[in-house]
This record gives structure tokens, sequence and C-alpha cells, in this order.
């Protein structure tokens, strides 16, 4: 009988201790050790709903790449979600809490994990939804850089920088892009930023071999004429950085619309050739096959961007081109090559994986997996489209934009890409 009971009391103790054990986990992520020494992120996140940036990049840390708990898992360990809109959604707030992620109230509070020092190992800060204000330029003024001076004040007391990546582009304005750019170099915080569209897929699978001559680029967008505007900039902007000498910046912008779009190809503003060279490789059919683009393409917005060293660039912009497609022409030989940048348009939205992959290396070795001055670049060249087209489109002048810088970064195709799975579920 008293060997019975002894075992009872021990198998209560036992039971006390793994409730207690247990309630920690819930309670304080910040006393739990790690099983492998994985590094610990913090993710400050403007709204986060079903197939939002937020999900499409924080989720995969708790639900693997493929979204579904089935797929590869990547080597980062979310301890903390801050969401500054939480109101516009609880999607985001219910997968936290699943998962028994702390969400906080503030974003210091992420940061330290409650506590007085900053208690992780990387910052995700996904600045892409929710409902903020537009700025006179026309453009949504995503609260970056409050966000990224909370991080920096957390950085600062406690005498230690981590690395960080930030969604699209830096800020609404060159200002804000370039004072986050400088803050951040001030202080040796590893810096990244962008999107997937440098490493999606392409069909066919070619890039600007670097060194190369390159006399002319071209890309061409749709939708949003900001958000997905600043993924045409993108493209052309990995593709230029390949170039002999390497980047050397921006002289100037202008932005032509309507008729005066078919009047800047007409005149050699930017080569109709290559205009027709991207599009050529769309997959969604405007219309009949030999068409005119005047006729086929609907409210167009051309961006002419005019390089330091002499490079021409465009973006050619319109409401139902549906797909990325970019074009360049080589100086030496003028062989026109052109390509599709494919985005998997259907969850798991794959090409965001190959983002987070990027993410990853960065908080794992403290170095970039691509240049952040490609984004400064960018975010300060979309800004100055939206000068351009505010002042009646005239040509703005842009000695601001002296981004100079070599990349070392390389585009590989990614494998294919796993089965689509409708927008609306899982």
């Amino acid at each position: 009988m008293r060997i019975v009971c002894r075992v009872l009391i021990v198998s209560c103790l036992l039971a006390c201790l793994l409730a207690t054990a247990t309630a920690s986990v819930a309670a304080d992520i910040r006393t739990v050790p790690s099983p492998q020494p994985v590094p610990r992120v913090a993710a400050l996140v403007t709204a986060y709903f079903h197939n939002s940036h937020a999900d499409v990049i924080v989720s995969r840390l708790l639900q693997t790449m493929t979204l579904d708990d089935k797929g590869e898992r990547p080597a980062l360990r979310l301890v903390s979600l801050y969401v500054d809109q939480p109101g516009a959604s609880t999607v985001g707030l219910e997968i936290a809490r699943a998962h028994h992620i702390p969400i906080y109230n503030t974003p210091a509070e992420a940061l330290t994990l409650g506590g007085k020092s900053l208690a992780v190992d990387g910052v995700l800060l996904i600045g892409e939804h929710g409902r903020y204000p537009l700025s006179k330029t026309g453009q949504v003024m995503f609260p970056k850089r409050r966000l990224f001076s909370e991080i920096l004040a957390v950085c600062d007391r406690s005498n230690r920088v981590v690395p960080v990546y930030t969604d699209k582009h830096l800020a609404d304005n060159w200002e804000d892009a370039k004072w986050i750019y400088d803050q951040a170099h001030r202080r040796g915080i590893p810096l990244m930023a962008g999107s997937t569209l440098p490493l999606t897929w392409r069909y066919p699978p070619v890039d600007v071999a670097r060194g190369s001559h390159v006399s002319e680029v071209v890309a061409t967008a749709y939708s949003s004429l900001e958000a997905y505007g600043y993924h045409g900039l993108e493209i052309v902007q990995c593709l230029a950085e390949r170039r002999a000498g390497g980047e050397t910046g921006v002289r100037a912008v202008q932005t032509f619309e309507g008729p005066r779009v078919w009047q800047a190809l007409a005149n050699g503003t930017i080569s109709r050739a290559l205009i027709e060279a991207a599009t050529s490789r769309r997959r969604h059919s405007l219309g009949k096959p030999g068409e005119p683009l005047e006729k086929l393409v609907k409210d167009p917005v051309l961006v002419v961007i005019t390089y330091r060293d002499g490079l021409k660039a465009g973006l050619l912009w319109a409401s139902n081109l549906i797909d990325f497609t970019a074009a360049w022409r080589d100086a030496d030989t003028g062989k026109i090559e052109s390509s599709l940048f494919w985005t998997q348009e259907a969850r798991p939205f794959m090409h965001f994986a190959y983002l987070v992959k990027g993410i990853e290396h960065m908080i794992h070795t403290g170095k970039p997996a691509w240049p952040v001055e490609r984004t400064l670049l960018v975010t300060g060249v979309l800004n100055a489209y939206f000068i351009s087209k505010n002042q009646g489109d005239q040509r703005i002048d842009t000695p601001w934009l002296d981004v100079r810088y070599q990349s070392a970064w390389d585009w590989h195709q990614p494998p294919p890409a796993p089965p689509g799975r409708p927008i609306p579920g899982q």
C-alpha cells in the first residue's frame, strides 16, 4: 500500500511539473531554450490577413514553406508578433495564438519579448498592407520609418544590433528611405529589402551577362501603379545592376501617360522593339494576334529612367497587361533578349519561399543575400516618377539618386512550383 501511495505521489508531482513547464512555454517564450541554435525572430507588421504579405512571409515560419505544414521548415524561429492595425483581420492573430506566439502591444515589447533589452536575433518589418493615408505624391504612407525608429531605439539602448528585413520599398519618399539606409549603415545593422520579382521564375531562363554592355532595359507591370509599378522597377534594376561598371545611379526620371506613351515610343525615347519583345513573353492574351499595342493596352503609363552612365530604361505599366516581363539590348551586338517573370498566383505563392530563404541567409550569416542599395535606388525612382506624374509628366532631374554599388548577387531558376491551391482556401 505504501508503494502504491508513493507511486501516486510521484506521478502527481511529475504531472504538476509537466503542466507548469507547458504553461511556461505558452506564457513566456523567453525562458524556453531552442532545441537547435535556430535564430529567434520578431515580426513587426502593419496588417496580417489571409494572403497578405505578412501571411505569405511570416506564416512560412510557422506553417512551413508551402503554408500547409507539409513543406520545408525555415531555420528561423518566430518568437513574437506586433500588428500595427490588428482590426483589419484576426487571421494573423489566430495563427500566432495557435502556435503559442506572444502578440505584443508595442514594437519595443515584441523586440524585447516584454523585457528591457533586445531579445531576438533578427527582425521582419512587413509594411505592405493596411489603411494608411496618402502622401502629396499619392503614395501610401506606410509607417516604415516609425517602425524602423522603434527598432533603432531598442538596439541603441541594448548596445546590440541584429539583421533587419523590410518588405518591398524602404519608404514612400526618398528622405525617409535614405534616412533608414543611413541609420542602418551607421550602426552596422545588416539591412535587406525588396520583393520576390528578382528571385522568381523566368521563361526563358535568361539574365543579363555580368559585365556586359547594355544599352537599354525595359519591363512591363500592371495592377497598382505604386505597388506593382515597384515590382516592374525592381525587375529593371536587378538586370541593370549587372552591366559593366556596376550601378552608377540615376540622372533623371520622366513619366508619360495616355497617347504620349505612343509618341515617346515613336520618337525613340524608349525602343518600341524592346517593348514589343517584352510584351511578346506575356502568357495572358490582350486581344487579337497582330493587333498593335495602341489598341490592346489600356490606360498606359511609361516611366523613362536615364542613368548617369547613359543607360536608358523604361517601365510600361497598363491595367490589363497582367504579366511581368522584361527585355534588354546588348550594346555590342545589338541582340535583344526577353523573358517572362512568372509568379505563382495561387497558394502557396511559392515565389515568396525564395524571399524567405534570402532572409534566412542574412539572419544566419549577418550578410544580406542581395544589395539593399538596389531597393534604395528603386525607392527613389518610384518616388520620382510619382513626382513627375503630379507635375504634368515633367522630366525630374535626380541628383540625389547618386547610388553607386556593385552586386555579386546571381539569379538562379527556382525548382518547379508545387501545385497551386485556391487563393481563398488554405
